[in-house]
């Protein structure tokens, strides 16, 4: 098959899994023909994903959430007026899409949670056969436990994750572990799409705690703790973008600039991990067996945080309480059920993609409401 991909550009989870998708697929017989990735004003595609991905890259103006003004956590209402004012331009970029579907000549289209994919399907109807993928399907799964967050935001939430997926054939969920299907939303469970490089990394036990934050502001709350624990070396990766890869505070307080070689090495020696609990990086880290404190910047990476804690991941906290991590350290115990479970996701997860019928293909034309 040819296939196009469509990415979501926020955070690194979108990036990693399609990294990891072409590359099951290259090794398959199918084709990547183009990669099309959603971008922003506040946001700049990473180096390391220009580098892995082996087919062209086009990018297209989409939909962002913007932080409050401490860069910490999401702002839906500033948010919302926001992309609101962004509505023409983004009608642009669903044209865009439409063009790049028809002129590729691709027999699938796999969308990596990109919002203005679902909308393209609901107003132009393709006839290339959609399939998404995202951990977030799995919160719409009929078998998924209640979570303890605010019911609202679930609410957007969810309905987000259905304007992305309007018109699929199949939603691909990745889980934590597994699921059966739930046939009538056409949802089904498959392990975390990990990179290679995890699998191939030198797990060690070093004294440093690794970490990565989604929004720069947390950076105050690190800083906080370093000054009364000097003596903990401490590695933390973010999304800001500046002309030294490195920002060395002193000899154990180092900010690096998102690079996924560097970040999976880190994460193989480090002694335990804090993130701002994005779901690909919590799976890398139960993966090489390390402990996680996961803060939550917005609703998505709480039900994140949630489902990972009840999987044996780590603990949950509202600030880099690097404390509570160190006393959590102790007494963590891996899921190693998860290990088996994430080696067999391109088994299933091919399986899935290549068992699309052209009866199930042309089902990606049924009624809107019935997913909604």
């Amino acid at each position: 098959m040819k296939i196009l991909f469509i990415v979501q550009g926020e955070g690194r989870g979108h990036l990693t899994q399609a990294i990891s998708m072409e590359k099951l697929l290259n090794d398959n017989g199918h084709t990547v023909v183009e990669v099309l990735v959603g971008k922003s004003a506040s946001r700049r595609l990473p180096g390391f994903f220009t580098r892995c991905i082996q087919a062209p890259i086009k990018q297209f103006l989409s939909p962002n959430f913007l932080p409050t003004r401490k860069n910490k956590q999401i702002k839906l209402t500033r948010s919302f007026f926001y992309n609101l004012l962004k509505v023409p331009e983004y009608i642009e970029s669903i044209r865009y899409i439409n063009q790049r579907i028809k002129k590729s000549n691709a027999d699938l289209v796999i969308n990596f949670y990109e919002l203005l994919t679902g909308f393209t399907y609901f107003l132009y109807h393709p006839h290339t056969p959609q399939i998404c993928i995202g951990h977030q399907f799995l919160f719409l799964h009929k078998d998924f436990d209640k979570l303890p967050v605010n019911r609202v935001e679930l609410f957007f939430l969810n309905m987000f994750t259905k304007l992305t997926a309007l018109r699929a054939a199949k939603r691909l969920a990745l889980s934590f572990g597994y699921r059966k299907p739930d046939e009538k939303k056409k949802i089904y469970v498959v392990p975390p799409l990990l990179r290679h490089e995890v699998f191939e990394q030198n797990v060690s036990q070093n004294g440093y705690i690794h970490g990565y934050m989604l929004n720069a502001g947390f950076a105050s709350e690190v800083r906080q703790w370093h000054k009364k624990h000097p003596e903990t070396p401490l590695r933390f990766f973010w999304d800001r973008w500046s002309e030294n890869p490195v920002d060395k505070i002193d000899e154990t307080l180092s900010f690096y600039q998102l690079d996924d070689t560097e970040f999976l090495r880190q994460m193989a020696g480090c002694k335990a991990y804090a993130s701002t609990a994005g779901f690909e990086s919590i799976c890398e880290a139960m993966y090489l067996g390390k402990p996680a404190l996961m803060v939550p910047s917005h609703i998505e990476q709480e039900c994140n945080a949630y489902d990972a804690m009840h999987n044996g991941a780590g603990i949950i906290d509202e600030t880099f309480n690097l404390d509570r991590l160190l006393e959590f350290t102790e007494k963590y115990r891996p899921n190693t059920e998860f290990i088996y479970w994430a080696r067999s996701a391109e088994r299933i997860i091919l399986n899935e993609i290549e068992s699309l019928s052209p009866q199930q293909a042309g089902e990606h034309m049924y009624m809107v409401e019935e997913f909604i």
